[in-house]
């Protein structure tokens, strides 16, 4: 069981007679019990959304995979109450879907989703970069250069999971420091719907390289102060992932490997997809 809902339970869990413990003091208010359960359930629930959320995000638990209640339940040594509220939430989120008379089954976003998803995410990031360029502190420069330089550490290291998460954490952070929380949500949502199709991407033999190099033309961008170039090179890195998801497909029906591609170094060079 994860620590968390060990501790989580352990809080929850009621002092016995049978060892000794004296029972709390009766609350003043007839309804406070029951809001004191209401809040320590939905504090439950949300560990469990979390971890189920960490699951399917892993692959752990696989896009088509069947969820069911008693099984997670066990698995996470919970009650089947949280865990069919945490299906409600990650279903809200994107990341499970219900099928009637059928079950919960972790989801499948098809091609053309996706594909919708990076063109969105392209005009997101554009802007983001457009911000940075003219608003980041030298200390967000600093830890962005402290973020691409690990990049470049898993590269040398072919460390593709390390890599993964570092490249998440570069572009959750650059939105973030754009300070706008409604885009923030968004683009969370986004990222997690697409969070499959993009660890398949990165672990393609030969995209690493690739992929820090365009991370490196973002960063010069931004701190140049060049709001054009820093859009430019944010949006033309979400469409070479665009394009690479479309590769990845492409290649099984050619019985090939997709191939990468050179990265231009001008990043007023769009890519065109």
């Amino acid at each position: 069981m994860p620590s968390t809902l060990r501790a989580q339970r352990a809080r929850n869990r009621s002092p016995s007679p049978d060892r000794g413990e004296e029972p709390p003091a009766a609350p003043a208010g007839a309804d406070r019990p029951a809001t004191i359960a209401l809040l320590q359930s939905h504090s439950l629930t949300q560990l469990v959304q979390a971890e189920l959320e960490n699951l399917i995000l892993s692959g752990e638990l696989a896009p088509g995979a069947k969820l069911t209640e008693l099984t997670l339940a066990a698995r996470l040594g919970v009650s089947r109450g949280p865990i069919r509220e945490a299906f409600r939430l990650l279903e809200e989120a994107g990341l499970v879907r219900t099928e009637k008379n059928r079950g919960v089954f972790v989801r499948q976003v098809p091609l053309d989703e996706a594909l919708e998803i990076y063109d969105l995410r392209a005009a997101m990031d554009e802007w983001v970069g457009r911000r940075l360029a003219t608003s980041a502190s030298v200390a967000q420069i600093k830890e962005l250069r402290g973020l691409v330089e690990a990049m470049e550490r898993a590269v040398r290291d072919e460390d593709g999971t390390g890599y993964h998460r570092l490249n998440l954490a570069f572009h959750d952070r650059m939105v973030e420091m754009a300070g706008n929380a409604k885009l923030t949500a968004i683009y969370r949502r986004l990222i997690k719907e697409l969070s499959l199709f993009r660890r398949l991407n990165l672990a393609a033999a030969g995209w690493l390289p690739v992929s820090v190099q365009e991370h490196r033309q973002i960063l010069k961008a931004i701190a140049a102060q060049d709001a054009a170039a820093a859009g430019a090179a944010m949006f033309d890195h979400v469409m070479e992932s665009r394009q690479r998801t479309l590769d990845h497909h492409a290649a099984p029906a050619e019985g090939r490997g997709p191939e990468p591609r050179k990265v231009s170094r001008d990043p007023r060079q769009r890519q065109k997809v």
